[in-house]
């Protein structure tokens, strides 16, 4: 209806997904809880800047306080 793929697991294996559900329930608490979008171009608009914030900004104490690109050019380094 909306133009969206549905993206599905093997049946009965929660954990195919577990990495991506964990960042869209982020996503959903984070970026648009309760907001409401005029269109689908600023709802793509509001995405994208998210997932640059997500992956640029955000720290993760799970990441000694860096966020992923902080942490994996961290790791590049010692490795």
């Amino acid at each position: 209806e909306k133009c969206l793929p549905q993206s599905m697991s093997r049946k009965g294996n929660c954990l195919d997904n577990a990495v991506a559900e964990n960042f869209f329930g982020i996503l959903k608490t984070e970026m648009y809880h309760n907001e409401v979008f005029r269109n689908a171009d600023e709802l793509i608009e509001s995405i994208k800047e998210y997932i640059n914030y997500y992956n640029n900004k955000r720290i993760k104490l799970k990441l000694k306080g860096l966020s992923p690109i902080q942490y994996r050019k961290q790791a590049l380094v010692v490795d």
